[in-house]
């Protein structure tokens, strides 16, 4: 049996490495190539796009895939758009696996927003220096601020339009409470932006700024396509898989 995972996330490693070891399945992960670097999974590794819903069809055809297993990034929309429209086209089973969404507790101040440009809008009434974690592709959005500070945190250096006043944090997950607090004293950050993205690996910085009582912006995570089924961890991805195995 043939399983694609589209990866790219903890999750889609962890799915990897539960997977590698059984004989009766093949394993790919695909990963879409935009970190220069990238960790990666066990078994098969494809690098780079598809072309499309309609190439990944014909990946789907020509690799006789039996499932596809999307745990690409909560907010990699334009994949899981993809995704869905090419299982349906090929007739193959396909599983969202999306870690649980953030949930505030007590003394948290989120302000939800449904985008970048949304985000942007919402700084100038909270803060002036702004710890910037939506990823490298999303700082166009907040270029125009010229009076606000902002340390943005990526894997990958960002490419252009910038924020006249930024400075460029170069790191990758996952962040401990203790280095977050030193981010957030050395840049003295009174605001944090952070898209929805869910898991452990960078939940600290929401627990230090609810520990200083500062804001923040928090970026509200689109929903899978409908009609596909969701899994919020890897054990239920894998029991799914096990389900349909029962029927191959």
């Amino acid at each position: 049996m043939h399983v694609l995972i589209l990866g790219g996330t903890t999750e889609g490693r962890r799915l990897a490495a539960a997977l590698a070891d059984d004989p009766a399945l093949r394993v790919t992960s695909s990963l879409a190539g935009r970190v220069a670097e990238p960790r990666l999974p066990a078994g098969e590794v494809r690098i780079g796009g598809f072309g499309g819903a309609s190439g990944l069809a014909e990946w789907l055809r020509e690799e006789r895939a039996d499932a596809v297993i999307d745990a690409t990034h909560p907010f990699a929309e334009r994949i899981s758009r993809n995704a869905a429209a090419a299982a349906a086209e090929v007739h193959v089973p396909l599983l969202a696996l999306r870690r649980p969404s953030w949930v505030p507790v007590d003394g948290d101040r989120w302000h939800r927003v449904d985008s970048l440009a949304e985000a942007a809008d919402a700084l100038p009434g909270l803060g002036r220096r702004v710890f910037l974690t939506t990823g490298r592709q999303g700082l166009a959005a907040f270029a125009h601020l010229k009076d606000t500070f902002f340390l943005a945190r990526s894997v990958d250096a960002p490419g252009r339009p910038l924020p006249p006043r930024l400075e460029v944090l170069l790191d990758r997950g996952p962040f401990t409470p203790d280095g977050e607090r030193t981010v957030f004293r050395e840049h003295r950050i009174d605001v944090l932006v952070t898209k929805d993205s869910g898991g452990a690996a960078t939940a600290p910085k929401l627990a230090v700024a609810r520990e200083l009582g500062l804001p923040v912006v928090i970026v509200r995570r689109p929903e899978p396509p409908a009609g596909i089924p969701v899994a919020e961890d890897v054990p239920t991805a894998v029991a799914w898989l096990d389900a349909l195995r029962v029927h191959h």
